[in-house]
């Protein structure tokens, strides 16, 4: 690379770290218009970011710094905080006053780093009165912050859609009693595939909220694509919540051009996006080496092969917006 480019990508750097550094205050609260998440503004607006791995199993990311690091180096302009419900060895039903503790470790960092944050109950199960439960005190709580986004059920998979429908609608009404306005995102069957049931029967009577799709690159193909489009023209709001460019069991090899495909839908659909996982796990999908520190500052021989490819894409895309 000769000098001048060097200098270029230096400036676009600069100029993508300059960007995000008010990013909340730029784009203030959020509210979804038709299919589309829209700024304070009504502009169009597109997240994109990373997910904490369980906070049950790796707690030890769950701090302030951590959050700072990611904005500031993958430039994150949302990180999701997946509070693990049933399993790990602090599981909030376990250890609850634990699991605030430490979901809330990375709420302040994002109110802090001004970039916005998804409390994420992260259970493929239904808990309907422990979820009604937190989601009333974390909504009390924090609601009034237009950084926060609230993820009521990570990944129902074998609960029909009016199961999920019911519970998510007795969640939502417990958080919008106490925050009328902040986004909120509701799962589908079959780990977010099964898009296709919401649109054909969504949740009525309540505004700003979006369903998740999830998809992992070298499993899920341009069916899931196609799947996701038809609900959209039906006029279902869609947030990609969870994503990554290995298969679903979250290992195996990394498959970059499905990874780039599933990109290039979402840039053109304008789909908020987020990626699989900071973790420390012996696993494709974890992006740290044990050797990660816990509060941020990892250098390059801290990252796995999809810690330097998120890093590369969220660089890429984050860059002026």
């Amino acid at each position: 690379m000769n000098f001048k480019s060097k200098i270029i990508l230096l400036l676009l750097a600069l100029s993508c770290s300059m960007a995000n550094a008010q990013f909340v205050k730029k784009h203030g609260q959020l509210s979804v218009k038709g299919t589309q998440l829209v700024d304070k503004d009504q502009n169009p607006i597109v997240l994109r970011g990373v997910s904490l791995g369980w906070h049950s199993i790796w707690p030890r990311f769950y701090t302030e710094k951590t959050v700072a690091w990611l904005k500031k180096d993958f430039d994150c302009t949302i990180i999701r905080a997946a509070m693990g419900i049933e399993i790990g060895e602090h599981p909030y039903m376990k250890e609850p006053d634990f699991a605030k503790d430490k979901i809330e470790s990375v709420i302040k960092g994002a109110i802090k780093s001004d970039i916005y944050v998804i409390i994420d109950w992260h259970s493929h199960n239904v808990n309907l009165k422990e979820a009604k439960e937190y989601f009333d005190e974390i909504s009390k709580k924090y609601g009034k912050y237009p950084n926060v986004i609230y993820e009521v059920f990570n990944e129902p998979d074998y609960e029909t859609w009016p199961e999920v429908k019911a519970y998510s609608e007795e969640v939502i009404k417990v958080i919008r009693a106490n925050d009328p306005d902040n986004i909120i995102l509701v799962g589908c069957p079959k780990w977010d595939q099964d898009v296709n049931l919401p649109a054909a029967d969504p949740i009525k009577g309540y505004s700003n909220l979006m369903y998740t799709m999830h998809f992992y690159a070298a499993t899920h193909e341009k069916w899931l694509r196609d799947r996701t489009d038809e609900a959209i023209k039906s006029g279902l709001p869609i947030f990609v919540s969870e994503s990554a460019g290995m298969e679903a069991s979250g290992d195996g090899p990394m498959n970059y051009k499905a990874w780039q495909e599933y990109i290039d839908w979402m840039e053109e659909r304008k789909l908020s996006w987020i990626v699989w996982s900071v973790s420390d796990k012996d696993e494709t999908c974890s992006m740290l080496k044990t050797t990660a520190g816990s509060e941020g500052n990892w250098k390059a021989d801290d990252l796995k092969e999809s810690g330097f490819k998120t890093r590369e894409f969220l660089k890429k895309y984050n860059i002026k917006k």
